[in-house]
């Protein structure tokens, strides 16, 4: 298989499985919680969103012809929430999400060497690519890390469960040894199965 599209098949696959990661932790908060910051340079998980919002639409917004920071992006104003409700940060999310994930999906494997700009600096696709996968993943664990901080009663746990490794490694070891990415489980996806 050509490593260039093993590229972009996992990447898709890594994206989505920050998606998820950061839907399960909203999830477990009541709405009002979403809003809530410790102090004024904490970031609530609603602004947290905002941030990622602007930043997919303007990195991702015809990638292949125009600066990934956009004129009409005003990132200043994405950490001040004017979000009021779950609805409206969850159409946030999910059209960042989108708008990130269809360009990717856009993109062909010759693709990756092309050279597209964020701020005038140039950046191959593949580099763009890598630095919004270190990037997303940071602000999800911060939404992580305050969902957790602001439930109040039993956290589900994202991941393997505290004191739950030996049953966790005992379960993929019993399988006999395959090629697939580790995310296929947690997305439930089959092998070859379309992304949706």
């Amino acid at each position: 298989m050509d490593m260039n599209q093993v590229f972009l098949e996992t990447a898709e696959k890594q994206f989505l499985y920050y998606k998820q990661l950061g839907e399960k932790a909203m999830a477990q908060l009541e709405s009002e919680q979403l809003f809530q910051s410790w102090n004024e340079d904490a970031n609530s998980i609603a602004v947290i969103v905002k941030h990622l919002w602007g930043n997919m639409l303007s990195r991702w917004t015809d990638v292949l012809t125009t600066d990934g920071e956009k004129p009409w992006r005003e990132r200043d104003a994405e950490f001040v929430n004017e979000l009021t409700s779950r609805e409206e940060l969850l159409a946030k999310w999910e059209e960042g999400w989108t708008c990130l994930l269809e360009a990717i999906r856009s993109f062909t494997p010759e693709q990756l060497s092309h050279i597209i700009y964020i701020r005038n600096e140039g950046h191959t696709i593949m580099e763009a690519i890598i630095r919004q996968l270190a990037h997303y993943p940071y602000h999800v664990g911060q939404i992580v890390f305050a969902a957790k901080m602001l439930k109040e009663t039993a956290w589900d746990s994202l991941s393997i469960p505290r004191n739950g490794s030996a049953q966790y490694n005992g379960g993929k070891f019993a399988r006999p040894k395959a090629r697939k990415h580790f995310t296929e489980d947690e997305l439930h996806i089959e092998k070859g199965e379309e992304q949706q």
